[in-house]
């Protein structure tokens, strides 16, 4: 151990000239210790330095080259192709895709992993180096509103189309599997993708409401541009709801006015407070024609100005800072309405279904993302006199990371799966009934997961995790957003409660009738027999609570629908963790996955009824113990 004194910083003047054009402050002369052979001064430089600079110098030499020093660094952990390196991912798609379309899609996947590599990355990076720009006024003092983004946003707009990111769901080549075929794609896709997963996702949401409604013709134009896989002819899609009220209550939160002009279209007047993909060039909206709501047309004019629409400001936002969020002010935007009147909540539904498995995959693929990394990591770091993966519980993280991402990655298969079969009108009315269910479970369990696993993974890097240079960063920032965006994880809780209520419980029958369906496929598995076990006793827990709750009112079943939600993500992912690793060429990791996923709690909810957590005295003491001592526990309503 060695201490070294610091002087104060003083002025410039004080400053000696160590080379010619670089000065260096007396900090870093009196701790560094370099060999005199590496210092180069003039006649008059010399002169300048005092006796004691000289002593210090002599004093502080060591027999440590410079030149050994600066050899001392860390290997950057790199990853191949994605789908190539996608043990899981490349497992299910031979499990469960017909030949001929494997054979096909196979191609397409380890084509596009490479373009990911060395083209996608790379302007990945380049639009988190440079977001979007706002410019209000021209230099003649004229109001533009104009967002400027760089040139590499622009180019992955062109790759969109071109890969038929968006185009790929809506062409069904591959029947019901090409839903699947397009979340694998977005999948890879987006953590690579600069943030421009996030206009495709509402850019799908938008096209999946025009297909809902039938492509009406005065809608086909629109529709055309939002699938198209020609670069020149592509649109994207903004998704404009939230006002200054803001929250998920749309429906109660929306004061824009729609106001019918002579022709049958509308103009719009509002404000928007969080406006996605501001530069998008069609949007959809809420608004109200007296107890009705619309939509916008076009964000921009033939000539590329503003549709009557002013920018207030780009949003700061923490993550996905390569997209720009916008504060809008709608001054008599030119709009049409393309739901029925009083039917916009429900008709943008459809969107938000979309939307919402976007997020999902956005929240795997970073799961995936970071984990690809740290085991490459693991392979170069060396502490302690071995490598990382050479430490026993370095490796149980990850592994233990590795499994929350293997149930995470098969609950979306699973509701692509679902969702392409109903697109196709091939689904039974129990697949119906389990995707209005599964979407709201899996966006809202695999939100948090992302947050956790991308958190901990971060840490397995040590303090290059948290150098921004590395890009680790920008990945958690962005996943930090996944349990928010969509509706937050109560929210989406509440709509689980809802679904069960609107069906009237028939989803949950749809539910147990699937997990165990699932289970008896792995009733010849002997490895297999623990987890089967756990999970059918989470079973009967959950309809031993969902029997119990029924007969305590709404207030019980409120507070436990957090609990709840979480109890149905984990029980279906164990089922599907079992069913994948059933299959006659399951590896022993799959088995192993599937065992330590159901070794978890499953049935969280019949715990906590247990512990008395959901009686309608525990949500005083819930008050009580978040106010205590605060001025701030007044009502303003």
């Amino acid at each position: 151990m060695f201490t070294c004194r610091l002087p104060r910083w003083r002025s410039s003047a004080t400053c000696k000239p160590w080379q010619s054009g670089r000065f260096l402050p007396r900090v870093w002369e009196r701790c560094q210790p370099p060999s005199r052979k590496g210092i180069s001064t003039t006649v008059g430089q010399g002169q300048q330095v005092g006796m004691r600079e000289k002593q210090v110098l002599e004093d502080l030499e060591v027999p440590l080259a410079r030149r050994e020093t600066e050899t001392l660094f860390q290997e950057q952990p790199q990853a191949g192709n994605q789908y190539l390196e996608d043990a899981l991912l490349r497992s299910y798609l031979k499990t469960h895709l017909p030949r001929k379309v494997l054979e096909e899609v196979n191609r397409d996947l380890e084509r596009f992993g490479n373009r990911l590599l060395t083209e996608i990355k790379p302007l990945g990076w380049e639009c988190e180096l440079n977001p979007p720009v706002f410019r209000q006024y021209d230099a003649w003092g004229r109001r533009v509103d104009h967002i400027v983004t760089c040139s590499a946003w622009g180019r992955m707009k062109e790759i969109a189309a071109e890969e038929g990111l968006i185009a790929e769901a809506y062409e069904r080549r591959y029947s019901n599997w090409s839903r699947l075929h397009q979340a694998v794609k977005l999948y890879l896709f987006s953590s690579s993708s600069g943030g421009f997963n996030c206009p495709l996702a509402m850019t799908d949401g938008a096209a999946k409401v025009i297909e809902s409604l039938g492509i009406p013709r005065s809608l086909k134009n629109a529709f055309d541009h939002l699938t198209s896989r020609d670069p020149k002819k592509f649109w994207t899609s903004g998704q404009w709801m939230t006002e200054r009220r803001g929250g998920s209550d749309v429906a109660n939160g929306t004061e824009t006015v729609a106001r019918k002009q002579p022709d049958g279209t509308y103009r719009l007047y509002g404000f928007k407070w969080f406006t996605s993909a501001a530069d998008s060039d069609v949007t959809l909206t809420l608004a109200r024609v007296a107890d009705a709501e619309g939509k916008v047309k076009q964000v921009r004019d033939e000539e590329g100005k503003l549709n009557s629409i002013q920018v207030q400001r780009l949003k700061d936002k923490l993550g996905t800072r390569q997209m720009a969020t916008a504060e809008l002010w709608l001054d008599g935007a030119k709009a049409e309405l393309i739901s029925a009147e009083g039917r916009g909540v429900a008709s943008i539904s459809n969107m938000l279904n979309i939307t919402r498995i976007h997020n999902v995959i956005g929240a795997v693929a970073s799961m995936r993302r970071m984990i690809s990394l740290s085991r490459d990591y693991a392979c170069r770091r060396v502490a302690f006199g071995k490598l990382l993966k050479d430490h026993p519980l370095h490796m149980q993280t990850i592994a233990r990371m590795e499994v929350q991402t293997r149930g995470a990655f098969l609950l979306l298969m699973e509701i692509v799966r679902l969702l392409g079969l109903v697109e196709t009108n091939m689904a039974s009315e129990q697949d119906q009934l389990l995707l209005r269910l599964l979407i709201p479970v899996a966006k809202l369990y695999t939100g948090k997961q992302a947050s956790a696993v991308v958190v901990e993974a971060m840490e397995s890097f040590g303090g290059q995790g948290y150098m921004e240079d590395t890009g680790l960063p920008v990945i958690v920032r962005d996943t930090l957003v996944l349990s928010i965006w969509e509706g937050t994880t109560n929210i989406l809780s509440l709509d689980v409660l809802r679904s069960l209520t609107k069906s009237q419980g028939q989803v949950m029958a749809a539910f147990f009738s699937a997990v165990q369906q699932k289970l008896e496929l792995a009733s010849s598995t002997a490895k297999l027999e623990p987890a089967v076990k756990q999970t059918r006793d989470a079973i009967s827990s959950l309809a031993q609570f969902t029997q119990a709750a029924g007969s305590k009112g709404a207030v019980t079943m409120e507070l436990a629908a957090r609990d709840f939600s979480y109890t149905l993500a984990r029980i279906y992912a164990g089922a599907l963790l079992i069913e994948h690793a059933a299959r006659p060429d399951a590896s022993s990791t799959d088995i192993a996955a599937a065992r330590r996923w159901c070794n978890q709690e499953l049935c969280p909810v019949a715990t906590e009824l247990e512990n008395s957590s959901y009686e309608a005295e525990e949500a005083l003491v819930d008050g009580a113990l978040v106010y205590e001592g605060s001025p701030a526990c007044g009502s303003r309503l």
